[in-house]
């Protein structure tokens, strides 16, 4: 069983900049990918970034150049640097988590990003 705890949202005027940040906390980890989706009010979640041991990077269009998304392992620990923040940017975020050898996968409990003046 993994728990995936997130922080750094908030509100932030358009332009500006947010950090979030999720750790993984479980007995035994065995990461395989760390990812953030993003999920606004009558729409769909989507994945927004994810990254791999191995440092293979993916981005949505709608964010690419935009925010970047890194990863400590040492730390179990996955960010998300969010910069010129859009007010479409708005939404629940999401951490995400899949395991090597396991069939589930993790999600966080979600933290607000609101882009607004």
């Amino acid at each position: 069983q993994v728990q995936l705890v997130e922080s750094g949202g908030g509100l932030v005027q358009p332009g500006g900049s947010l950090r979030l940040s999720c750790t993984a906390f479980a007995s035994h980890l065995n990461i395989k990918v760390m990812a953030w989706y993003r999920q606004a009010p009558g729409k769909q979640r989507e994945v927004v970034a994810s990254a791999t041991g191995d440092g293979t990077t993916n981005y949505a269009d709608s964010v690419k150049g935009r925010f970047t998304i890194s990863r400590d392992n040492a730390r179990n620990t996955v960010y998300l640097q969010m910069n010129s923040l859009k007010p479409e940017d708005t939404a629940v975020y999401y951490c995400h988590a899949l395991q090597y050898f396991d069939v589930q996968n993790y999600w966080g409990q979600g933290t607000q990003v609101t882009v607004s003046s």
